[in-house]
């Protein structure tokens, strides 16, 4: 061989070495740091990779808690919330129970009803009781900021803690950014604060405990009920008043749509708080609702090495294998339409920094569900392709339908 060609054969060998072995390094990175899971409809694996690893799930542990939630209350369970007029002092009571979706339209309904049950034409002061959750929660993955993904849980929570605003630049002031939902003097302060013309905001602890009672204040007034006293804490004891309990107008399948489509961290954790109080008694505790997360995973799917910290996947402590979110996606089989649906896919998306996730169903062409999950925990690892690649095997799986 001439001595030119065979010097250049070896350059050309060395330029392959120098840029095939960052690709094969970052291969052995992709596998290690990558779960990806797809199945059929009977839970028969098609694909995987790295199936039986633990990963950060993020919010796709929303589908698990879910999950656990309709089988420990039932899709059409109603949250409920107590309250009593005592004629004598005429002071109004109420008592949380976790609520997740006790909105400005909730509340509304809530007043209705309690005028037209307990007859009050005066009311002096609105006593909240939030007994039923421990003072004290701390969801692990949240921090102390205003943001609304660090909302706290509590047995009497409206809005989901937080504010909606925006600047109104032709009368110069803020205004809420729901027409349902009043924006009451008392937190404009702490929107001035945020540095904001419009967004959300979590309230001040001080403040979350008051806010469902101001607005009971505010949406009685509306209907010609003012209130004379103040809103504060203390212990449902009406000494002489009869008790009621209202329901919410929201089923769990409706809140399991909202938590699902809008992926709410507070939604999540105060469905497990509530089944952990209900469950063990009160006061809810992260513990408890764990507890009943955990006898679930056990006892209804087989799964006894999930490790669960809590039940909206914000905390990397939460760790679930592929092979694992498998199984709670065929049990889930039956619910995912409450899913988001794009195309051809059911899904929920799971993203905190250096974490991508994805699962849900794929819908063949012949009209069946093929369950997916994918776990990427390192930042730019091919996720989007991954993605692709699953919705092609699809494809080519059940072109012929």
């Amino acid at each position: 061989m001439n001595h030119k060609i065979f010097k250049f054969i070896i350059f050309l060998g060395m330029i392959g070495i120098v840029f095939t072995l960052p690709a094969i390094a970052k291969a052995s990175a992709l596998k290690k740091n990558v779960g990806v899971i797809l199945a059929d409809n009977q839970g028969e694996i098609l694909y995987s990779q790295n199936k039986d690893s633990s990963f950060t799930p993020a919010s796709i542990l929303k589908i698990f808690t879910s999950l656990a939630a309709v089988d420990y209350f039932g899709m059409d369970h109603r949250f409920k919330t107590l309250y009593a007029y005592d004629r004598g002092s005429k002071n109004l009571y109420i008592k949380g129970f976790g609520d997740p979706l006790f909105i400005s339209e909730v509340i509304q309904d809530l007043c209705e009803q309690i005028l037209a049950k307990t007859k009050a034409g005066t009311i002096n002061n609105i006593i909240l009781d939030h007994s039923f959750f421990h003072p004290d929660i701390h969801i692990p993955g949240t921090g102390n900021s205003l943001n609304p993904y660090d909302a706290t849980s509590g047995a009497l929570c409206a809005n989901f803690n937080t504010l909606a605003f925006k600047w109104d630049p032709l009368h110069k002031k803020y205004l809420s950014a729901e027409p349902q939902t009043p924006l009451l003097t008392d937190f404009i302060g702490d929107i001035k604060k945020s540095g904001q013309k419009q967004g959300r905001i979590l309230l001040s602890p001080k403040q979350r405990r008051d806010y469902p009672g101001l607005l009971i204040k505010f949406f009685l007034a509306k209907k010609g009920v003012p209130v004379k006293g103040i809103v504060h804490q203390g212990c449902f004891d009406p000494a002489d008043g009869q008790t009621f309990a209202y329901e919410s107008s929201f089923t769990l399948e409706e809140n399991l749509q909202k938590l699902l489509k809008y992926s709410n961290n507070f939604m999540a954790n105060q469905l497990i708080l509530a089944m952990g109080a209900d469950k063990e008694g009160s006061p809810a505790t992260l513990e408890k609702g764990v507890n009943v997360l955990e006898a679930f995973s056990r006892k209804k799917l087989g799964l006894t090495q999930l490790t669960l910290a809590e039940g909206s996947g914000i905390s990397r402590k939460n760790r679930v294998s592929p092979q694992q979110m498998l199984k709670i996606l065929m049990v889930f089989m039956p619910f995912h339409s409450l899913l988001e649906i794009k195309g051809e896919e059911y899904y929920k998306t799971g993203t905190l920094s250096d974490v991508r996730c994805r699962a849900g169903f794929i819908l063949g062409k012949d009209k069946r569900l093929y369950p997916f999950a994918i776990m990427v925990n390192e930042e730019n690892k091919g996720y989007d392709s991954i993605h692709r690649d699953l919705l092609h095997r699809v494809n080519m799986i059940t072109k012929d339908h």
